[in-house]
């Protein structure tokens, strides 16, 4: 089974020093390639020059993530992708147990490993964790982290389980199913659009599973931090983008009010932080997302799944009820 590790890279040099030389040496059943967006660093130079056996593409502008890995990943006719961030450090055997899988169970579209948080190595790491879900609203979450609030890892999710999205640190998915659903969607940039990719693929009767047996460590935040208010732009608008493309129908609309009544919560808070450049990048989602509405909600699939999420609300179960540990429920 061929299999491509691709790492997309924007002035990551400092990042390609640190991780590459663990990523070559764990990796000898991949091909490796970096996708580069168009950096003004030496990043490109650097690799080709200590690491000649990786391929290099090279796009012709910063895409993001979404327009760049779209771009590069045409190239590349392996079976399994897998899409790593360049601020993700992988162990030995780290690809074994996903090709496994893949080999064993021609459902499963989309794998994602136990992701650990670099700088504090015993926890879950924000963007992944054990494997991710939503709720009736559309927020994310995941096993071993409810929005902050990380769990420490003591083999509560050694479990090889099903989950709704795949952490897009470290992704990896069938080329076909990839090439089926026309990659991840250009408009969202960055951030979140591994969820939308995810629900796609559900909406199309795909699997997704988290795989407790492969394990990478990944930094979180190392090109946009979460301080960075084009990230909330990112995350708040693409949020939207996601709803609108894959709710059933009759949840749709309601969803959406309710939604945008929260962010307007959302908005308040950061004002009465002080936090002036969220409260603009907030209301700069939603009008974005007003204007692009309608060209989002015609990318609809045909079928949308009823039996989305994983508990009616994170947010009650999380502030109200105090419950900052993942527990299964309905």
């Amino acid at each position: 089974m061929k299999i491509a590790v691709v790492l997309l890279n924007w002035n990551g040099q400092k990042l390609l020093e640190q991780f590459l030389p663990a990523l070559v040496q764990y990796s000898p059943e991949a091909t490796l390639y970096l996708a580069d967006n168009a950096s003004t660093d030496d990043s490109v130079a650097f690799v080709k020059a200590s690491f000649p056996t990786i391929q290099i593409i090279e796009n012709s502008s910063n895409l993001g993530f979404a327009g760049g890995y779209n771009i590069a990943l045409k190239t590349i006719d392996a079976e399994i992708l897998a899409l790593v961030n360049t601020d993700v450090e992988v162990t030995k055997n780290w690809l074994v147990p996903i090709i496994e899988t893949f080999k064993t169970e021609p459902k499963t579209a989309i794998i994602q490993p136990k992701i650990r948080d670099f700088k504090n190595p015993e926890f879950f790491e924000y963007a992944g964790a054990a494997g991710g879900f939503i709720d009736q609203l559309g927020y994310p979450f995941c096993r071993g982290r409810i929005f902050d609030s990380l769990e420490k890892d003591v083999a509560q999710y050694e479990d090889d389980c099903e989950i709704f999205w795949a952490s897009g640190a470290c992704f990896f998915i069938r080329n076909t199913v990839y090439k089926e659903l026309g990659g991840f969607d250009a408009d969202f940039f960055a951030h979140q659009e591994e969820i939308d990719l995810c629900w796609r693929a559900k909406n199309r009767g795909y699997t997704i599973k988290y795989n407790s047996k492969s394990i990478v460590y990944h930094i979180g935040g190392a090109t946009l931090n979460q301080g960075n208010p084009r990230k909330t732009f990112l995350n708040f608008r693409n949020s939207l983008f996601t709803l609108t493309k894959n709710l059933p129908q009759k949840k749709l609309f309601y969803v959406l009010f309710i939604r945008l009544i929260l962010d307007g919560i959302a908005g308040v808070r950061f004002l009465w932080q002080g936090k002036w450049k969220h409260v603009f990048a907030i209301l700069k989602a939603h009008f974005s997302f007003y204007f692009l509405f309608v060209s989002i909600y015609k990318k609809r699939d045909v079928n949308q799944m009823e039996n989305y999420y994983e508990m009616k609300s994170v947010v009650i179960s999380y502030y109200l009820r105090k419950k900052t540990v993942f527990k299964k429920q309905k």
